[in-house]
């Protein structure tokens, strides 16, 4: 089985709440345009001023992925 990576965007800010939440409808967008077989995203209020958005890829699209949607960074996922 491969591995899952979570790719994350990072926001801050007053509005980067609402910016992670838009952020994740282009990222389904994104999978539905591609036909990728993904089907975990999401994101995540941290606190007032920092929210993430964020997309879990398998290491076979990951790269493809990467290279068009330029996260902030990634993470192993569990």
């Amino acid at each position: 089985m491969s591995r899952q990576i979570k790719l994350i965007w990072d926001f801050r800010g007053p509005a980067s709440a609402k910016t992670a939440e838009h952020h994740e409808i282009h990222l389904k967008e994104y999978i539905t345009i591609e036909k990728l077989p993904i089907n975990i995203t999401g994101y995540e209020i941290l606190n007032e001023m920092y929210a993430i958005a964020f997309m879990v890829v398998t290491d076979e699209n990951m790269i493809a992925v990467r290279d068009t949607l330029k996260p902030h960074r990634g993470e192993l996922y569990v």
